[in-house]
């Protein structure tokens, strides 16, 4: 028997506002090794790897001098670009993927469709969550504006809910929590998959 062949890419992004340099495997066992320079998104990004099984190197670099959302939405695009380069054709993917995932106080639940489709639904997080600087650096609506541009570019419908949660770290981590677990589960090879999962024959 032949060893399975990884689903991988390797990705650079090189602009006048950041600089990226992005590998991934989705067929790892979640390690990574996180530089983007914005020390929270090296933790939800480390949080994503782990928990969706995904072999993640990110190095990154940009105007953090100025704010943290250049880098980390370009991070975000590449991210995005490279799951749709690494998923190739789809064929015999599970397709779809959902989970519920607690942090202590905080739950999130989210759902994800490898559609080809670009789609996000986002809500529940709390009033104001958006101004609160997590970490000090990482001003809350990024998560909203991460999911945004890696579903976008990867080619996800994703919905993310926050079903409740007080401690914006909490909540933040919760939403990246639930996205890995159900990104886990669609990229999923299910051996009874033949081909596309699509009646027309495509994603």
């Amino acid at each position: 028997m032949t060893a399975p062949t990884h689903r991988t890419a390797s990705l650079r992004r090189a602009t006048s506002e950041s600089t990226v340099e992005l590998e991934l495997d989705l067929d790892g066992t979640g390690q990574s090794h996180i530089d983007t320079t914005v020390p929270f998104f090296d933790h939800l990004l480390t949080a994503f790897a782990k928990h969706s099984l995904t072999d993640l190197t990110v190095r990154a670099s940009g105007d953090t001098d100025i704010d943290a959302h250049h880098t980390v939405e370009d991070v975000s695009i590449v991210l995005g670009q490279a799951i749709r380069e690494a998923l190739g054709d789809k064929a015999g993917i599970s397709r779809y993927g959902d989970a519920l995932v607690p942090l202590d106080e905080a739950l999130a639940q989210a759902v994800v469709d490898i559609s080809g489709r670009p789609y996000l639904v986002h809500s529940g997080e709390p009033a104001v969550f958006e101004y609160h600087l997590i970490g000090g650096h990482f001003t809350g609506s990024l998560v909203r504006h991460t999911f945004e541009a890696l579903a976008f570019n990867a080619g996800l419908t994703v919905h993310v809910t926050v079903l409740g949660g007080r401690d914006p770290h909490h909540i933040a981590e919760a939403e990246y929590k639930a996205f890995a677990r159900a990104f886990r589960q669609a990229k999923a090879l299910d051996p009874l998959v033949v081909g596309v999962p699509s009646t027309k024959g495509a994603l």
